[in-house]
């Protein structure tokens, strides 16, 4: 029998096919109305690329900042400077001067760093991919007085240099060099190698790939205060197993990729620091207690001196933080602070040393929502500096001087995000610096001396704007980048309001969701249903922020006659400790509880046909989505899975260990969780999508689903994209997967009366 959104589709190929050349021509003036959105305007066009600010940097201690900008002639960006309160501008250093002897192309500056001085440039360029990040590349310094430019590394590879950063004195450059670490004098050009074990599996100053994914540890070394040491990270890798990545297509034999990738249970690298001086020597290495393959050092830098680093040093469990001040001369270590949590603890990226290194701040759970404290260096005073029942999204700034934490949060509404102040001794209340008229999520980086901020405001449906703002009365210097352009394009759009509400899913539990209506909505009529989940721990979807491409595409399915929405389960952010924490150790079992209980209540409104109900996401998002399929069958009509986990051995330790515990410990609640166990009730229609090269959520996890369900003889579909990441991108992959994506939600979703689609 054919399906009804297979008669729409043939009916209008054959009305095109015969419609004479007058209403062809108004045909495709309709698809071209600036109102309809297809998958060619999202994917095959920049019609909705934004403008760009930056990359910036603040000079001068905030007096002024610099920009790069299209130079005027000959191609090539300028390095502008502009006063921050006048706006003046001077080109610092046209393109002109960086362009290399002999060539006659400057180079393409993917970003850049001044000396203290300001008499130098070092500029990063040709980068290339390591694991997620392009993190390796060329760097050249430009020498401003003399204007010569010169490239650094003697005779390294193209491409190889990593992390280069000035001494403070601003006379020699750092960096690593294929997992070593050299320091080069810029008069001289000499080059001190300072490590000399490094190989695939001796790692120093940089990561492997799962520290880099889970921790975000990616740049591993770091200069002290006077320039006379550098204390760094070391990995061994030898005992983490690897998997190998083979690749079919791009050659007449498979190209095989071995990736060092610890799964849930298995052995870790093992991590030390240490510290050498500058200009060579011993290593010194801190005397960190246990297992180096079983504790994390995830965070380091100098400790406000020169002869002491802070390293917070984790447990495996994650449970268990420890600020340790190490003495780098002797290596002697001391325990200052311990941050526990019968869950899992996260490392804090907002110590900041106050008081001239008497006192650093820190970020705890400890009262039940996550707040900002004063602690002392030894760590006996500790003081609450941001109380009340909210969350601290993020610490932007720390201004001791003039007594201030600068911070995001947004106490009344946690699908906003606004910027507060609080004063370091903790006295007064928090203050909302963002004007109470705006809404949306807001963020902010804040000059050397806290007078002005770079400040990006974006809402749902509203693309952001960059502009120039003075604090604490927020008042516009000038607009950076309006987005005017893409801004009139999206308002152009037919469009439904969007709808911030909470759904009672029982139990006295109320969740966060956004709802998406088409805009020529009718409470009479009855809509199929688009689920957008994510859901993994600490994330959000229902936020009042732009959603780049996946917004668009979900506005299309509004113009296509779909109600699209999302919400946030528990264990999602801002709402505090117990019900971010409560998914611990049973990853996938409150969540997809949630989502189906919230999915079923919107089905009981008059206008949803709650027969025509489905779910998408990718990665964790995919893994929800099974679930929903697999263990709400009556709830979820499809589901679409993108590079969907399906078990959580398949995925690495220290995402997987710290909100599961180790898979030896808890067989029970990492079976609990996995799609692989509710494969015999799946009822619905199921899209599997991975690629075959992701190396983050292995193609395993959705080889080891499709035997499942062959097991269990249930139909799917499947599209393998040959060698693509996580990310599923490349050429016109983006455009094919959502037209693939799009198609099959109108066969088995789209309500029969829904317009045709158009692509």
């Amino acid at each position: 029998m054919l399906t009804a959104a297979f008669r729409r589709r043939t009916v209008a190929a054959l009305v095109l096919l015969f419609l004479p050349g007058a209403l062809l021509a108004q045909h495709a003036a309709v698809v071209a109305d600036s109102s309809v959105l297809t998958l060619e305007r999202i994917y095959s066009s920049r019609e909705f690329a934004g403008e760009s600010f930056g990359p910036a940097h603040w000079i001068e201690n905030g007096r002024a900042y610099t920009t790069l900008e299209a130079a005027a002639t000959g191609g090539g960006r300028d390095l502008v400077r502009y006063d921050t309160d006048g706006g003046g501008r001077e080109v610092l250093v046209p393109a002109a001067l960086l362009t290399p002897a002999g060539d006659t192309v400057a180079l393409e500056v993917e970003d850049y760093a001044w000396s203290a001085d300001y008499s130098r440039l070092l500029i990063f360029t040709n980068s290339r991919p390591v694991w997620r990040e392009n993190t390796r590349g060329d760097y050249w310094v430009l020498d401003r007085a003399s204007g010569h430019l010169r490239q650094l590394g003697g005779d390294a590879p193209e491409s190889s240099l990593m992390f280069a950063k000035f001494s403070p004195d601003g006379g020699r450059v750092g960096y690593v060099r294929e997992n070593d670490i050299y320091v080069e004098e810029l008069e001289s050009g000499a080059i001190t190698r300072l490590t000399s074990d490094g190989s695939r599996t001796v790692i120093n100053g940089t990561f492997d790939w799962v520290y880099e994914e889970e921790f975000g540890l990616r740049d591993g070394w770091r200069w002290s205060p006077d320039g006379t040491r550098i204390a760094f990270w070391q990995l061994v890798a030898d005992s983490v197993r690897d998997f190998t990545l083979i690749n079919f297509t791009d050659s007449l034999y498979p190209v095989v990729t071995p990736i060092q990738y610890p799964k849930a249970g298995e052995a870790n690298s093992a991590a030390r620091v240490g510290a050498v001086a500058a200009d060579g020597g011993p290593t010194t290495w801190l005397a960190l207690e246990g297992d180096p393959r079983n504790n994390y050092p995830a965070r380091m830098d100098w400790a406000a001196n020169s002869s002491e680093v802070v390293v917070q040093y984790l447990n495996r469990l994650q449970n268990t933080n420890r600020v340790l001040l190490g003495d780098t001369r002797t290596g002697a270590v001391t325990t200052v602070l311990v941050d526990r949590d019968s869950a899992w603890v996260y490392v804090v990226d907002a110590l900041e040393w106050l008081d001239d290194g008497r006192r650093f701040t820190w970020v705890s759970e400890r009262d039940g929502w996550e707040h900002v404290y004063s602690v002392s260096r030894d760590g006996s005073d500790v003081k609450l500096l941001t109380p009340g029942a909210f969350d601290v999204v993020s610490v932007t700034a720390v201004d001791p001087r003039g007594g201030w934490l600068y911070y995001i949060a947004s106490p009344d509404n946690p699908a906003q995000r606004f910027l507060y102040r609080s004063r370091l001794d903790g006295r007064g209340r928090p203050q909302r610096l963002t004007p109470a008229a705006q809404a949306g999520t807001h963020s902010y980086e804040l000059s050397p001396d806290r007078i002005h901020a770079f400040h990006v405001h974006s809402e749902f449906g509203l693309p952001p704007a960059t502009d120039l703002v003075r604090l604490p009365d927020h008042r516009t210097v000038r607009s950076l980048a309006a987005n005017a352009t893409l801004r009139g394009r999206v308002a152009r759009l037919a469009r439904g309001p969007a709808e911030f509400t909470s759904i009672a899913i029982g139990d006295g539990i109320e969740l966060n969701a956004w709802v998406m209506k088409p805009a020529d909505f009718d409470p009479a009529r009855r809509y199929p249903v688009l689920f957008h989940v994510y859901g993994g721990p600490g994330s959000q979807t229902v936020l009042d922020a732009w959603g780049g491409s996946n917004y668009l595409w979900h506005a299309m399915l509004t113009q296509q006659g779909y109600i699209v929405a999302s919400v946030d389960n528990r264990g999602t952010n801002t709402r505090g400790r117990d019900f971010r924490k409560i998914v611990y150790g049973r990853l996938g079992v409150i969540e997809t509880h949630d989502q189906a209980r919230a999915a079923a209540a919107f089905g009981r409104l008059p206008y949803v046909d709650s027969t025509r109900m489905g779910i998408w996401g990718w990665s964790y998002g995919g893994f929800m989505s099974l679930n929903g399929l697999f263990r709400a069958p009556g709830v979820y009509r499809a589901a679409v899975a993108v590079a969907p986990v399906t078990h959580w051995k398949y995925y690495d330790n220290i995402y997987t260990e710290r909100y599961n515990g180790l898979p030896q410990d808890n067989p029970e609640g990492y079976n609990a969780g996995s799609p692989l166990t509710y494969v015999d009730s799946l009822r619905g229609d199921l899209l599997l999508v991975h690629g075959s090269g992701d190396d983050n959520v292995h193609y395993q996890n959705s080889q080891a689903l499709v035997n499942a369900l062959v097991r269990a003889n249930k139909p799917f579909q499947l599209m393998e994209y040959p060698n693509r990441n996580h990310g599923i991108f490349g050429g016109n992959t983006r455009r094919h997967l959502f037209e693939l994506i799009t198609r099959y939600l109108d066969e088995h979703l789209a309500a029969p009366e829904s317009p045709a689609l158009t692509f």
